[in-house]
């Protein structure tokens, strides 16, 4: 587990039309939003990148770089492009699950198709939505074990806004006595 206000996990992987990402390279005037999401299965992580995607301008507008990943191959990245209908948002694939849990994310097994016909891979991640400073460290983080009930964006950028207008520090750092 990382903590608020300290260094992330390397992260480096290829995107479908935005060329290769590098976490390291990137440089955002505010933040970088890092969108961990299920795969092509998942009928939510259409409908959550679609949201995702509609709102990109607003995010960008406020100084945010934005990526979303998954561990899916190219090929079945490439749909969830044609599913949310854009190629505006970067989407990263080939997410290396060694390396996606060492962004703490948890990793499922497949249950079979899911109930959009779509067969889930072997071994895939579940969503986690990062918020990170220009240095690449942590300020917001939300990992989950499923893929309900995630972040909304709207209100995201809600508290993307306060932060900016207030100065807002990264919470949750403590790890002294309790």
């Amino acid at each position: 587990m990382f903590l608020p206000r300290k260094q992330t996990p390397s992260l480096d992987l290829s995107t479908l039309d935005h060329g290769e990402f590098s976490l390291s390279t990137e440089n955002p005037k505010n933040f970088s939003l890092i969108v961990f999401y299920r795969g092509l299965h998942c009928p939510l992580c259409i409908k959550y990148l679609t949201e995702l995607g509609r709102l990109l301008p607003d995010f960008q507008k406020r100084g945010v770089n934005v990526i979303a990943i998954s561990s899916d191959e190219q090929e079945r990245a490439r749909q969830i492009t044609d599913r949310i209908k854009t190629t505006d948002l970067r989407i990263g694939y080939g997410l290396d699950l060694k390396k996606a849990r060492e962004w703490g994310l948890y990793i499922s097994a497949s249950k079979g198709k899911t109930s959009i016909g779509i067969e889930e891979p072997e071994l895939f991640s579940e969503p986690a939505v990062y918020i990170l400073r220009p240095d690449g460290t942590l300020y917001y983080g939300n990992v989950q074990t499923m893929p309900f009930a995630r972040p909304i964006f709207s209100e995201l950028l809600g508290a993307i806004d306060f932060a900016l207008a207030n100065d807002y520090p990264a919470r949750g750092e403590y790890q002294g006595e309790v």
